[in-house]
């Protein structure tokens, strides 16, 4: 039947896919929108400064 080596590459094999499943679960619900979020904040940002500036000048 299995070879103790072959059960444990068959438990290795597994546990790797399994943490490989919940990294990218866990990339595309919390890193990615956590990054893109901050990034608009922070554009949105810059445009308002941008503006504050120009207003200013202006007067």
């Amino acid at each position: 039947m299995f070879e103790f080596d072959q059960y444990l590459g068959f438990l290795a094999f597994l546990a790797i896919l399994t943490i490989g499943f919940w990294l990218m679960i866990f990339l595309t619900a919390f890193v990615i929108p956590y990054w893109i979020t901050g990034s608009l904040m922070e554009k949105m940002k810059m445009k308002k400064e941008a503006k504050k500036k120009a207003q200013e000048a202006g007067e």
